[in-house]
Protein backbone atom coordinates (compact mmCIF):
# COMPACT_ATOMS: atom_id res chain seq x y z
CA UNK A 1 0.00 0.00 0.00
CA UNK A 2 3.09 2.50 -0.02
CA UNK A 3 3.08 3.01 -3.16
CA UNK A 4 -0.27 4.82 -3.01
CA UNK A 5 0.30 7.45 -0.60
CA UNK A 6 2.19 9.79 -2.66
CA UNK A 7 -0.84 11.28 -4.44
CA UNK A 8 -2.71 11.17 -1.66
CA UNK A 9 0.25 12.81 0.45
CA UNK A 10 0.52 15.37 -2.35
CA UNK A 11 -3.43 16.38 -1.46
CA UNK A 12 -2.67 16.70 1.45
CA UNK A 13 -0.08 18.69 0.84
CA UNK A 14 -1.98 21.40 -0.88
CA UNK A 15 -4.95 21.10 2.03
CA UNK A 16 -2.09 22.28 4.46
CA UNK A 17 -0.86 24.71 2.80
CA UNK A 18 -4.01 26.39 2.11
CA UNK A 19 -4.92 25.93 5.88
CA UNK A 20 -1.21 27.29 6.70
CA UNK A 21 -2.09 30.53 3.98
CA UNK A 22 -5.70 31.17 5.83
CA UNK A 23 -4.14 31.32 9.40
CA UNK A 24 -0.99 33.79 7.98
CA UNK A 25 -4.31 35.88 6.23
CA UNK A 26 -5.42 36.13 9.68
CA UNK A 27 -2.59 36.63 12.03
CA UNK A 28 -0.35 38.93 9.75
CA UNK A 29 -1.51 42.54 9.14
CA UNK A 30 0.20 43.27 6.41
CA UNK A 31 -1.90 40.23 4.82
CA UNK A 32 -4.79 41.20 6.18
CA UNK A 33 -4.83 44.57 4.95
CA UNK A 34 -3.40 43.66 1.40
CA UNK A 35 -6.83 41.33 1.28
CA UNK A 36 -4.31 38.48 -0.41
CA UNK A 37 -6.39 35.37 -0.51
CA UNK A 38 -5.36 31.95 1.42
CA UNK A 39 -4.19 30.37 -1.91
CA UNK A 40 -1.90 32.88 -2.92
CA UNK A 41 -0.33 32.99 0.35
CA UNK A 42 -0.78 29.34 1.07
CA UNK A 43 0.81 28.26 -2.60
CA UNK A 44 4.06 30.81 -2.15
CA UNK A 45 4.81 29.29 0.99
CA UNK A 46 4.93 26.02 -0.89
CA UNK A 47 6.64 26.81 -3.72
CA UNK A 48 9.35 28.19 -1.16
CA UNK A 49 9.62 24.79 0.61
CA UNK A 50 9.75 22.76 -2.99
CA UNK A 51 12.27 25.07 -4.06
CA UNK A 52 14.88 24.65 -1.19
CA UNK A 53 13.92 20.89 -0.80
CA UNK A 54 12.42 21.16 2.24
CA UNK A 55 9.09 18.75 1.54
CA UNK A 56 11.33 15.70 1.01
CA UNK A 57 10.27 12.94 -1.78
CA UNK A 58 8.01 15.58 -3.70
CA UNK A 59 8.76 18.04 -6.95
CA UNK A 60 6.97 20.44 -8.46
CA UNK A 61 5.38 17.74 -10.91
CA UNK A 62 4.51 16.33 -8.44
CA UNK A 63 1.21 18.87 -8.33
CA UNK A 64 0.02 19.39 -12.17
CA UNK A 65 -2.08 16.63 -11.96
CA UNK A 66 -4.13 17.36 -9.35
CA UNK A 67 -3.82 21.05 -10.44
CA UNK A 68 -5.63 20.11 -13.75
CA UNK A 69 -8.15 18.49 -12.22
CA UNK A 70 -9.12 21.01 -9.76
CA UNK A 71 -9.27 23.45 -12.34
CA UNK A 72 -11.96 21.23 -14.74
CA UNK A 73 -13.72 20.33 -11.20
CA UNK A 74 -14.31 23.94 -10.45
CA UNK A 75 -16.25 24.91 -13.39
CA UNK A 76 -17.74 21.45 -14.26
CA UNK A 77 -19.70 22.41 -10.60
CA UNK A 78 -20.41 26.00 -11.59
CA UNK A 79 -21.96 24.57 -14.71
CA UNK A 80 -24.53 22.29 -12.62
CA UNK A 81 -25.47 25.38 -10.77
CA UNK A 82 -28.92 26.75 -10.89
CA UNK A 83 -29.32 30.56 -12.00
CA UNK A 84 -29.77 32.60 -9.34
CA UNK A 85 -33.14 33.38 -7.83
CA UNK A 86 -32.13 37.43 -7.35
CA UNK A 87 -33.09 39.20 -10.68
CA UNK A 88 -31.70 42.34 -8.91
CA UNK A 89 -28.00 40.94 -9.29
CA UNK A 90 -28.57 39.73 -12.65
CA UNK A 91 -26.37 41.66 -15.38
CA UNK A 92 -29.17 41.01 -18.10
CA UNK A 93 -28.89 38.61 -20.67
CA UNK A 94 -25.63 35.87 -19.57
CA UNK A 95 -24.68 35.61 -23.59
CA UNK A 96 -24.30 39.04 -23.63
CA UNK A 97 -22.09 39.69 -20.78
CA UNK A 98 -20.65 36.25 -21.66
CA UNK A 99 -19.77 37.95 -25.05
CA UNK A 100 -18.05 41.24 -23.27
CA UNK A 101 -15.38 38.95 -21.83
CA UNK A 102 -14.90 36.90 -24.72
CA UNK A 103 -14.32 40.39 -26.39
CA UNK A 104 -11.70 41.33 -23.98
CA UNK A 105 -10.32 38.05 -23.75
CA UNK A 106 -9.58 37.94 -27.71
CA UNK A 107 -8.24 41.34 -28.03
CA UNK A 108 -5.81 40.69 -25.01
CA UNK A 109 -4.32 37.13 -26.62
CA UNK A 110 -3.46 39.26 -30.00
CA UNK A 111 -2.16 42.04 -28.13
CA UNK A 112 -0.29 41.22 -25.67
CA UNK A 113 1.32 38.74 -27.93
CA UNK A 114 2.25 41.86 -29.99
CA UNK A 115 3.26 43.96 -27.35
CA UNK A 116 5.54 40.97 -25.75
CA UNK A 117 7.12 40.82 -28.97
CA UNK A 118 8.38 44.39 -29.40
CA UNK A 119 9.55 44.81 -26.04
CA UNK A 120 11.86 42.39 -26.64
CA UNK A 121 12.71 44.05 -30.13
CA UNK A 122 13.10 46.90 -28.27
CA UNK A 123 15.04 45.87 -25.37
CA UNK A 124 18.12 44.37 -28.48
CA UNK A 125 17.72 46.95 -30.38
CA UNK A 126 19.04 49.09 -27.21
CA UNK A 127 21.09 46.81 -25.53
CA UNK A 128 22.44 44.80 -28.17
CA UNK A 129 21.57 41.88 -26.60
CA UNK A 130 20.42 38.56 -28.60
CA UNK A 131 17.33 37.28 -26.81
CA UNK A 132 14.63 35.64 -29.15
CA UNK A 133 11.74 37.59 -29.73
CA UNK A 134 9.62 34.46 -29.63
CA UNK A 135 10.65 34.90 -25.90
CA UNK A 136 8.27 37.91 -25.51
CA UNK A 137 5.76 36.65 -27.84
CA UNK A 138 5.09 33.97 -25.88
CA UNK A 139 4.14 35.52 -22.73
CA UNK A 140 0.22 36.27 -24.28
CA UNK A 141 0.16 32.15 -24.10
CA UNK A 142 1.42 32.39 -20.42
CA UNK A 143 -0.83 35.07 -19.28
CA UNK A 144 -4.03 34.84 -20.82
CA UNK A 145 -4.01 31.00 -21.24
CA UNK A 146 -1.89 30.03 -17.91
CA UNK A 147 1.07 27.16 -17.62
CA UNK A 148 -0.27 24.48 -19.54
CA UNK A 149 -0.34 26.22 -22.81
CA UNK A 150 2.71 28.18 -22.37
CA UNK A 151 4.31 25.00 -21.34
CA UNK A 152 2.76 23.00 -24.58
CA UNK A 153 3.65 25.93 -27.05
CA UNK A 154 6.61 26.24 -25.99
CA UNK A 155 7.73 23.00 -26.18
CA UNK A 156 7.12 22.93 -29.83
CA UNK A 157 9.02 26.07 -30.82
CA UNK A 158 12.05 24.46 -28.96
CA UNK A 159 11.44 21.03 -30.69
CA UNK A 160 10.91 22.21 -33.84
CA UNK A 161 12.21 25.88 -34.57
CA UNK A 162 15.10 25.68 -31.78
CA UNK A 163 13.36 28.42 -29.47
CA UNK A 164 16.30 27.85 -26.79
CA UNK A 165 14.32 27.83 -23.26
CA UNK A 166 10.82 28.80 -25.02
CA UNK A 167 9.16 26.08 -22.39
CA UNK A 168 10.64 27.19 -19.10
CA UNK A 169 10.45 30.91 -20.29
CA UNK A 170 6.31 30.27 -20.41
CA UNK A 171 6.23 28.92 -17.46
CA UNK A 172 7.65 31.95 -16.02
CA UNK A 173 5.47 34.41 -17.49
CA UNK A 174 2.52 31.94 -16.22
CA UNK A 175 3.38 32.37 -12.62
CA UNK A 176 4.34 35.85 -12.77
CA UNK A 177 1.17 36.27 -14.26
CA UNK A 178 -0.32 34.49 -11.67
CA UNK A 179 1.31 36.65 -9.04
CA UNK A 180 0.11 40.26 -11.19
CA UNK A 181 -3.28 39.37 -11.60
CA UNK A 182 -3.45 39.44 -7.57
CA UNK A 183 -0.71 41.99 -6.68
CA UNK A 184 -2.87 44.42 -8.58
CA UNK A 185 -6.16 43.05 -9.48
CA UNK A 186 -6.93 42.42 -5.58
CA UNK A 187 -6.50 46.37 -4.54
CA UNK A 188 -8.42 47.18 -7.89
CA UNK A 189 -11.31 44.81 -6.43
CA UNK A 190 -10.61 46.33 -2.86
CA UNK A 191 -11.40 49.78 -4.84
CA UNK A 192 -13.84 48.65 -6.20
CA UNK A 193 -15.57 47.28 -3.12
CA UNK A 194 -14.78 50.42 -0.99
CA UNK A 195 -16.91 52.80 -3.66
CA UNK A 196 -19.68 50.71 -3.49
CA UNK A 197 -19.58 49.70 -7.31
CA UNK A 198 -20.21 45.96 -6.66
CA UNK A 199 -23.91 44.84 -7.30
CA UNK A 200 -23.18 42.05 -4.75
CA UNK A 201 -23.45 43.86 -0.92
CA UNK A 202 -22.90 40.63 0.51
CA UNK A 203 -18.97 41.29 -0.57
CA UNK A 204 -18.09 44.81 1.92
CA UNK A 205 -14.77 44.82 3.81
CA UNK A 206 -15.41 44.33 7.51
CA UNK A 207 -13.26 43.01 10.27
CA UNK A 208 -14.53 39.24 9.09
CA UNK A 209 -13.32 39.95 5.41
CA UNK A 210 -10.16 40.99 6.45
CA UNK A 211 -9.86 38.33 9.03
CA UNK A 212 -10.74 35.83 6.60
CA UNK A 213 -12.81 34.22 9.44
CA UNK A 214 -16.10 34.71 10.34
CA UNK A 215 -16.96 35.67 13.77
CA UNK A 216 -19.44 33.27 16.03
CA UNK A 217 -22.27 35.59 15.85
CA UNK A 218 -21.98 35.77 12.06
CA UNK A 219 -21.53 32.67 10.07
CA UNK A 220 -23.70 32.81 7.57
CA UNK A 221 -25.92 29.12 6.26
CA UNK A 222 -24.08 26.60 3.69
CA UNK A 223 -26.73 25.32 1.67
CA UNK A 224 -29.72 22.49 2.70
CA UNK A 225 -29.37 18.52 2.98
CA UNK A 226 -30.62 16.76 -0.59
CA UNK A 227 -30.25 13.25 0.60
CA UNK A 228 -30.86 12.05 3.95
CA UNK A 229 -27.64 11.13 6.58
CA UNK A 230 -29.15 7.58 6.91
CA UNK A 231 -28.95 7.01 3.25
CA UNK A 232 -26.46 9.38 1.98
CA UNK A 233 -24.32 12.37 3.07
CA UNK A 234 -25.82 15.57 0.49
CA UNK A 235 -22.31 16.48 -0.44
CA UNK A 236 -21.18 13.21 -1.25
CA UNK A 237 -24.83 13.20 -3.22
CA UNK A 238 -23.47 16.40 -4.86
CA UNK A 239 -19.66 15.22 -5.46
CA UNK A 240 -21.77 12.03 -7.04
CA UNK A 241 -23.14 14.31 -9.62
CA UNK A 242 -20.04 15.90 -10.52
CA UNK A 243 -18.73 11.66 -10.94
CA UNK A 244 -21.31 10.96 -13.48
CA UNK A 245 -20.34 13.94 -15.65
CA UNK A 246 -16.94 13.76 -15.07
CA UNK A 247 -17.23 9.70 -16.27
CA UNK A 248 -19.50 10.66 -19.49
CA UNK A 249 -16.69 13.35 -20.52
CA UNK A 250 -14.03 10.86 -20.46
CA UNK A 251 -16.47 8.28 -22.48
CA UNK A 252 -17.30 10.82 -24.85
CA UNK A 253 -13.67 12.15 -25.33
CA UNK A 254 -12.27 8.31 -25.46
CA UNK A 255 -14.44 7.51 -28.07
CA UNK A 256 -14.05 10.41 -30.32
CA UNK A 257 -10.59 10.93 -30.42
CA UNK A 258 -10.96 7.22 -31.92
CA UNK A 259 -13.29 8.31 -34.54
CA UNK A 260 -11.28 11.29 -35.58
CA UNK A 261 -7.52 10.40 -35.10
CA UNK A 262 -5.65 11.73 -38.03
CA UNK A 263 -8.59 13.72 -39.37
CA UNK A 264 -7.76 16.77 -40.46
CA UNK A 265 -8.99 19.86 -42.23
CA UNK A 266 -7.26 22.45 -44.33
CA UNK A 267 -3.91 21.03 -42.70
CA UNK A 268 -5.21 21.03 -39.15
CA UNK A 269 -4.99 17.82 -37.46
CA UNK A 270 -8.76 18.44 -35.44
CA UNK A 271 -8.09 15.30 -33.20
CA UNK A 272 -6.65 18.19 -30.81
CA UNK A 273 -9.87 19.26 -30.41
CA UNK A 274 -11.12 16.21 -28.22
CA UNK A 275 -7.09 16.07 -26.78
CA UNK A 276 -7.97 15.21 -22.97
CA UNK A 277 -5.84 18.36 -22.07
CA UNK A 278 -9.57 19.96 -23.01
CA UNK A 279 -11.22 17.90 -21.22
CA UNK A 280 -12.98 20.74 -18.78
CA UNK A 281 -14.24 22.58 -21.89
CA UNK A 282 -16.15 19.05 -22.71
CA UNK A 283 -17.14 18.51 -19.30
CA UNK A 284 -18.87 21.96 -19.38
CA UNK A 285 -21.05 20.95 -22.36
CA UNK A 286 -22.13 17.80 -20.63
CA UNK A 287 -22.79 19.57 -17.57
CA UNK A 288 -24.40 22.44 -19.06
CA UNK A 289 -26.72 19.81 -21.05
CA UNK A 290 -26.67 17.50 -17.48
CA UNK A 291 -28.49 20.87 -15.71
CA UNK A 292 -30.81 21.90 -18.68
CA UNK A 293 -32.16 17.83 -18.23
CA UNK A 294 -32.35 18.10 -14.63
CA UNK A 295 -34.49 21.36 -15.32
CA UNK A 296 -36.26 20.22 -18.05
CA UNK A 297 -37.64 16.94 -15.43
CA UNK A 298 -38.76 19.02 -12.68
CA UNK A 299 -35.22 17.37 -10.67
CA UNK A 300 -34.12 20.81 -9.20
CA UNK A 301 -34.87 20.26 -5.89
CA UNK A 302 -32.85 17.22 -5.84
CA UNK A 303 -29.69 19.64 -6.30
CA UNK A 304 -28.28 22.31 -3.86
CA UNK A 305 -27.06 25.53 -5.81
CA UNK A 306 -25.14 26.33 -2.27
CA UNK A 307 -23.43 22.74 -1.45
CA UNK A 308 -22.40 23.28 -5.50
CA UNK A 309 -20.85 26.51 -4.84
CA UNK A 310 -18.94 25.28 -1.71
CA UNK A 311 -17.47 22.72 -4.28
CA UNK A 312 -16.73 25.32 -7.11
CA UNK A 313 -14.97 28.04 -4.09
CA UNK A 314 -12.53 24.99 -2.79
CA UNK A 315 -11.85 23.80 -6.09
CA UNK A 316 -10.86 27.13 -7.14
CA UNK A 317 -8.87 27.35 -4.03
CA UNK A 318 -7.05 24.05 -4.80
CA UNK A 319 -6.31 24.72 -8.13
CA UNK A 320 -4.55 27.92 -7.64
CA UNK A 321 -2.23 26.89 -4.91
CA UNK A 322 -1.66 24.42 -6.29
CA UNK A 323 -0.40 26.00 -9.40
CA UNK A 324 1.84 27.75 -7.64
CA UNK A 325 3.36 25.04 -5.88
CA UNK A 326 3.80 23.76 -9.59
CA UNK A 327 5.89 26.17 -11.02
CA UNK A 328 9.38 26.09 -11.47
CA UNK A 329 12.03 29.47 -12.35
CA UNK A 330 14.58 28.00 -13.72
CA UNK A 331 15.71 30.36 -16.46
CA UNK A 332 14.38 33.39 -14.70
CA UNK A 333 17.55 34.79 -13.21
CA UNK A 334 19.27 34.54 -17.03
CA UNK A 335 16.78 36.62 -18.68
CA UNK A 336 15.51 38.53 -15.69
CA UNK A 337 15.73 42.10 -17.29
CA UNK A 338 13.46 41.15 -20.44
CA UNK A 339 11.34 38.94 -18.49
CA UNK A 340 10.23 41.86 -16.48
CA UNK A 341 9.85 44.59 -18.57
CA UNK A 342 7.58 42.66 -20.46
CA UNK A 343 5.58 41.54 -17.48
CA UNK A 344 5.25 45.09 -16.35
CA UNK A 345 4.61 46.49 -19.92
CA UNK A 346 1.73 43.62 -20.59
CA UNK A 347 0.51 43.82 -17.03
CA UNK A 348 -0.10 47.61 -17.96
CA UNK A 349 -1.44 47.11 -21.56
CA UNK A 350 -3.89 44.49 -20.08
CA UNK A 351 -5.21 46.31 -17.27
CA UNK A 352 -6.00 49.41 -18.96
CA UNK A 353 -8.07 47.28 -21.53
CA UNK A 354 -9.79 45.47 -18.97
CA UNK A 355 -11.06 48.44 -16.82
CA UNK A 356 -11.86 50.76 -19.96
CA UNK A 357 -13.80 47.81 -22.00
CA UNK A 358 -15.54 46.30 -18.75
CA UNK A 359 -17.33 49.95 -18.04
CA UNK A 360 -18.08 49.92 -21.88
CA UNK A 361 -20.32 46.65 -21.04
CA UNK A 362 -23.02 48.51 -18.47
CA UNK A 363 -23.93 46.96 -15.53
CA UNK A 364 -21.53 44.20 -13.75
CA UNK A 365 -18.75 46.39 -14.91
CA UNK A 366 -16.34 46.30 -12.18
CA UNK A 367 -17.11 42.47 -11.94
CA UNK A 368 -16.36 42.02 -15.37
CA UNK A 369 -13.40 44.38 -15.65
CA UNK A 370 -11.70 42.34 -12.30
CA UNK A 371 -12.47 38.67 -13.60
CA UNK A 372 -11.36 39.97 -17.45
CA UNK A 373 -8.02 41.01 -15.97
CA UNK A 374 -7.76 37.99 -13.92
CA UNK A 375 -8.43 35.74 -16.94
CA UNK A 376 -6.29 37.29 -19.01
CA UNK A 377 -3.52 37.42 -16.16
CA UNK A 378 -3.42 33.99 -15.29
CA UNK A 379 -6.61 31.72 -15.65
CA UNK A 380 -9.80 31.31 -16.12
CA UNK A 381 -9.88 30.38 -12.49
CA UNK A 382 -7.67 33.43 -11.09
CA UNK A 383 -10.53 35.38 -12.61
CA UNK A 384 -13.51 33.32 -10.98
CA UNK A 385 -10.94 33.66 -7.96
CA UNK A 386 -11.03 37.68 -8.30
CA UNK A 387 -14.52 37.98 -8.50
CA UNK A 388 -15.21 35.75 -5.35
CA UNK A 389 -14.02 39.23 -3.67
CA UNK A 390 -16.54 41.00 -4.88
CA UNK A 391 -18.98 38.43 -5.18
CA UNK A 392 -18.66 36.57 -2.67
CA UNK A 393 -21.07 33.86 -3.34
CA UNK A 394 -21.67 33.87 -6.83
CA UNK A 395 -25.03 35.36 -6.76
CA UNK A 396 -24.40 37.94 -9.79
CA UNK A 397 -24.77 36.50 -13.74
CA UNK A 398 -21.00 36.81 -14.34
CA UNK A 399 -20.14 33.24 -12.93
CA UNK A 400 -22.30 32.06 -15.51
CA UNK A 401 -21.09 34.90 -18.06
CA UNK A 402 -17.34 33.42 -17.64
CA UNK A 403 -18.98 29.35 -17.91
CA UNK A 404 -20.26 30.94 -21.55
CA UNK A 405 -16.86 32.64 -22.17
CA UNK A 406 -14.91 29.72 -21.84
CA UNK A 407 -17.03 27.96 -24.59
CA UNK A 408 -17.37 31.07 -27.16
CA UNK A 409 -13.19 31.88 -26.76
CA UNK A 410 -12.61 28.10 -28.67
CA UNK A 411 -14.58 29.81 -31.32
CA UNK A 412 -13.50 33.34 -31.37
CA UNK A 413 -9.67 32.51 -31.15
CA UNK A 414 -9.63 28.95 -33.18
CA UNK A 415 -7.44 30.29 -36.01
CA UNK A 416 -4.75 31.15 -33.30
CA UNK A 417 -5.07 28.58 -30.78
CA UNK A 418 -4.89 25.66 -33.45
CA UNK A 419 -3.24 26.54 -36.32
CA UNK A 420 -0.66 29.65 -35.96
CA UNK A 421 0.21 29.10 -31.99
CA UNK A 422 2.37 25.65 -32.84
CA UNK A 423 3.66 27.42 -36.32
CA UNK A 424 4.61 30.92 -34.83
CA UNK A 425 8.26 30.87 -35.30
CA UNK A 426 7.68 30.00 -38.69
CA UNK A 427 5.44 32.83 -39.64
CA UNK A 428 8.15 35.39 -39.26
CA UNK A 429 7.74 39.02 -37.70
CA UNK A 430 5.72 40.85 -39.92
CA UNK A 431 3.38 37.78 -40.69
CA UNK A 432 3.23 37.37 -36.88
CA UNK A 433 2.45 40.88 -36.14
CA UNK A 434 -0.46 40.66 -39.09
CA UNK A 435 -2.05 37.73 -37.46
CA UNK A 436 -1.87 38.22 -33.84
CA UNK A 437 -2.61 41.98 -34.38
CA UNK A 438 -5.09 41.72 -36.82
CA UNK A 439 -7.21 39.83 -34.39
CA UNK A 440 -6.86 42.26 -31.45
CA UNK A 441 -7.86 44.98 -34.13
CA UNK A 442 -10.86 42.95 -35.88
CA UNK A 443 -12.43 42.28 -32.40
CA UNK A 444 -11.94 45.92 -31.32
CA UNK A 445 -13.97 46.75 -34.31
CA UNK A 446 -16.45 44.85 -32.70
CA UNK A 447 -17.35 46.74 -29.70
CA UNK A 448 -19.83 49.73 -31.29
CA UNK A 449 -21.82 46.47 -32.40
CA UNK A 450 -21.82 44.34 -28.93
CA UNK A 451 -22.49 48.48 -27.50
CA UNK A 452 -25.61 48.48 -29.91
CA UNK A 453 -26.94 45.40 -28.31
CA UNK A 454 -26.16 46.46 -24.68
CA UNK A 455 -28.34 50.01 -25.60
CA UNK A 456 -31.20 47.60 -27.27
CA UNK A 457 -31.65 45.54 -24.43
CA UNK A 458 -31.45 47.80 -22.04
CA UNK A 459 -34.25 49.75 -23.62
CA UNK A 460 -36.23 46.89 -23.77
CA UNK A 461 -36.11 46.38 -20.47
CA UNK A 462 -36.85 49.76 -19.77
CA UNK A 463 -40.18 49.62 -21.49
CA UNK A 464 -41.04 46.47 -19.81
CA UNK A 465 -40.85 48.07 -16.44
CA UNK A 466 -42.83 50.61 -17.33
CA UNK A 467 -45.39 48.19 -19.14
CA UNK A 468 -45.68 46.29 -15.91
CA UNK A 469 -46.15 49.87 -13.83
CA UNK A 470 -48.75 50.51 -15.70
Amino acid sequence: MESTFHGIIAFALLASMLLLGSILRNRIGLFRNSLAPASILGGMLGFALLSFELIPGFEAGDFESLTFHFFTLSFMSLCLTGKSKDASLSGGSVVRGGLWLTLIWTISLGLQGVVGYLVISGYDALTGASVSEWLGAIVTHGFTQGPGQALTYGGIWEKEYGIENAAQVGMIYASLGFLVAFVVGVPVANNFIRRGLNANRASNIDGDFKSGFYSGTKIPGNGHMVSHPANLDSLAYHLGLLGVAYLITYVWLSFMQVQIKDFSAGGINLSVLFSYNLFFLHGLAVCVLLRLGIDRFGLSHRVDDETLKRITGSSVDFMVVGTLMSIKFAVLYALLTPILLVTATVTLVTLIGCLYLGRLSGVLGPERAITAFGCCCGSTGTGLLLLRMMDANFSTSVPKELAFFNLAIIFTTAHILFFFAPLVPSLGGWHYLMVFGGTALLFLACIPLLMKFRTSANTTLATGAKESCR
